[in-house]
């Protein structure tokens, strides 16, 4: 019996990579999915995990909300930044639909979120909830990044908290083998393979990304979303390189 944990990164709308790798894990990684101890994530990543631990049947709903969200940010004049525009309460809506009832229940000790104290900068590993509204306040808490999606941090058990993403944006667990998946290429189990550029990373809040003109777009696109046939794309992009992982590790079914 293997010890596995999943852990996603930060990387804002470009999460629908995320959904879909989630979705081939779902479908052609089953038996890696019966050995999977933990999640852990990050900010979109964050959500992600959550929703493939306690509404793995949603990923389809979450991939539909993201193009939604998506589609509103870019009718915004100045994006999400537009003044008038609540992105953390349309994210809250988004979580709120998803999530079952007993998600914090399924979630104990089980999802790991990366979070940020906004006063002190440290990073937490937050992975024991005390109700579905605790677990919602900890993934936008982790969501939450300053300016971007407001200017009111998130308040939780008495102290304000930010984007997770920040101090440590691809979370690896202590116990096991964390197979991690990001949407910027890098080393990494799961990514995009920039093909002919320098071999040069430049770790950022504990994620090894290559320095390549590709990563640099997903950059701006992680905060700026794309179109919905890219985002679409980048969907299928994530299916593709989670679906070659297992191949290559040889849990495909």
């Amino acid at each position: 019996m293997k010890h596995i944990n999943l852990s996603f990164a930060a990387c804002g709308f470009l999460g629908v990579y995320h959904l879909g790798a989630a979705s081939a894990l779902c479908r052609r990684g089953k038996r890696l999915m019966k050995d999977v101890k933990a999640f852990a994530g990050a900010s979109a990543g964050s959500l992600v995990a959550s929703v493939l631990l306690t509404a793995p049947d949603k990923i389809e709903e979450c991939n539909q909300f993201a193009y939604k969200f998506a589609e509103e940010i870019r009718r915004q004049s100045f994006g999400a930044v537009t003044p008038g525009y609540d992105f953390m309460a349309r994210l809250r809506s988004g979580v709120e639909s998803i999530l079952p009832s007993n998600a914090h229940e399924l979630a104990q000790n089980r999802l790991h979120v990366s979070i940020t104290n906004s006063k002190t900068r440290e990073n937490y590993l937050v992975s024991s909830f005390s109700s579905r509204e605790d677990l919602i306040k900890v993934l936008l808490a982790s969501s939450f990044m300053p300016i971007y999606a407001g200017l009111k941090p998130v308040e939780y058990k008495g102290q304000k908290w930010v984007d997770g993403g920040l101090t440590n944006s691809l979370p690896i667990l202590p116990v096991g083998r964390t197979v991690t998946i990001s949407p910027f290429s890098g080393r990494l189990d799961i990514s995009p393979q920039d093909k002919g550029q320098l071999d040069l990373y430049v770790n950022i809040a504990k994620q090894d990304i290559m320095l390549s003109v590709a990563n640099l777009v997903r950059l701006n696109q992680a905060l700026f979303p794309p179109s919905k046939r890219k985002m679409e794309s980048l969907y299928q992009c994530g299916f593709d390189d989670a679906v070659k992982f297992l191949l290559k590790e040889n849990w495909f079914e």
